[in-house]
């Protein structure tokens, strides 16, 4: 090998001489090749065709949103560490939502349904939003037609090889949010005022087992955003990704990295992580919009880095 030879353009060195399999399993990189992975971005984009099909309400099963190709993932992802579902269910049927996911949070979009999540029962009614543990035996069986929207961190286990941990040592619990008392709740933030400083006004959904974090999951937060008519949240970023669910709002849209999306009934909206984003409501009603974060991950490293621009 030639002295001149750059660092950066050596391939992976393997060992000389194994002794034996695992010193054979070795491999060797350097500072020069070892950073310079090029991934695909992020896309930046608005799920609308996904929630039509959902809306339709054909088939009992899941649709996802799924953006794997477009990052060169080997696994459905929404972004590399989340992914975002539509689950239909039909009237007088079942379905199973055991997900090999840490958790998933869920919004009810239409219809009425029994949820069972181990020995625990639950009525479940539009607008309603719910946190269940990831492989516990849980399904919904439907007493009409229904349409719901979940996301969970599926891509994080696939992605680290894990499997979810159950019972009294699972990092979360089931947890009912009823939409009376969302609609209650989000009232008290609502008439308060906020100042400069604050990201409009918004109900941040938490936990018993993850109060201190003030999250609703260990790696995700969960928000209502609202804004009010003929307002809007200026332009900022973080660095977690964000995917947003259209709940009400109509002229609304939003501008990520200089493009806008135009906001429809229950669609779905990636905002890739550090990108520039605002979100205008141009109507003369309340909109509000749904957001699932992988914040927690940057809440605990300290590297959130949310800022106004």
């Amino acid at each position: 090998m030639s002295t001149a030879e750059d660092m950066a353009e050596m391939p992976v060195q393997l060992p000389r001489e194994p002794a034996n399999a695992a010193q054979a399993r070795s491999r060797y990189f350097n500072s020069g090749n070892a950073f310079n992975i090029k991934l695909p971005p992020v896309p930046g984009h608005i799920f609308v065709d996904e929630p039509a099909a959902a809306l339709k309400m054909e088939k009992t099963g899941f649709i996802d949103c799924d953006q794997s190709a477009s990052m060169q993932c080997a696994f459905p992802a929404t972004t590399p560490l989340m992914l975002a579902r539509y689950a239909v269910v039909k009237a007088g049927e079942t379905l199973d939502t055991t997900l090999s996911n840490t958790a998933s949070i869920w919004y009810v979009i239409e219809g009425s349904a029994d949820l069972s999540i181990g020995e625990e029962k639950a009525a479940l009614g539009k607008g309603d939003v719910f946190l269940l543990p990831g492989g516990t035996a849980s399904s919904i069986a439907a007493r009409q037609d229904g349409v719901l929207w979940a996301v969970g961190n599926d891509p994080q286990l696939k992605f680290d090889a894990s499997v979810p941990v159950t019972g009294a040592e699972a990092a979360v619990q089931f947890v009912h949010y009823p939409a009376g008392e969302i609609a209650h709740q989000l009232d008290v933030v609502y008439n308060r005022n906020a100042n400069a400083d604050t990201s409009g006004h918004a109900l941040i959904f938490s936990a018993e087992k993850t109060v201190a974090a003030r999250n609703i999951t260990p790696t995700m937060t969960l928000s209502l955003n609202t804004l009010k008519p003929r307002s809007e949240q200026p332009p900022h970023k973080h660095n977690s990704a964000a995917i947003t669910l259209v709940v009400a709002g109509e002229p609304a849209y939003s501008m990520v990295a200089e493009q806008k999306c135009d906001w429809s009934p229950w669609a779905t909206l990636v905002t890739p992580p550090a990108a520039k984003h605002s979100h205008h409501n141009h109507g003369s009603t309340r909109a509000e919009f749904l957001i699932v974060q992988d914040g927690g991950f940057y809440y605990h490293a300290r590297t959130m880095g949310f800022e106004f621009y």
